[in-house]
């Protein structure tokens, strides 16, 4: 007893699946399709809490669907990973300090990107 099973997988890592079946999807999913989605790797249980929590997150909408609901990524994976990276810096009181030490951090590639960016070039 209180071994965790080979199959435990970190919160973060059952959310990243659960968002990839949802943008892969036409539309809104239900827990059950998700779960489909997924391979039934997760109970339906679980896929259902996953849910829940990235609608309290705010990285999913829900609508009606039956007796529960059928849900929608708010945004696509560049989106979120934005909104991420504003939380973090949104953290810490030295926002200069942060952005210097992200920016010095940047292979030359990502820097020249940031720089055409910057200037008002297209990703």
């Amino acid at each position: 007893m209180g071994e965790e099973s080979p199959e435990r997988r970190p919160a973060g890592e059952l959310e990243a699946g659960v968002l990839a079946a949802l943008w892969a999807a036409d539309g809104p999913l239900t827990p059950g399709r998700v779960q489909e989605e997924l391979g039934g790797s997760l109970a339906r249980t679980t896929v259902t809490t996953i849910l829940s929590r990235l609608y309290e997150k705010g990285s999913v909408t829900r609508v009606r669907a039956g007796r529960g609901y059928a849900y929608t990524p708010t945004e696509d994976a560049p989106g979120l990973t934005a909104r991420r990276m504003h939380s973090e810096l949104a953290k810490d009181e030295d926002r200069g300090a942060v952005l210097a030490r992200f920016v010095s951090q940047l292979n030359d590639e990502d820097e020249q990107l940031l720089r055409s960016l910057l200037d008002g070039g297209a990703a």
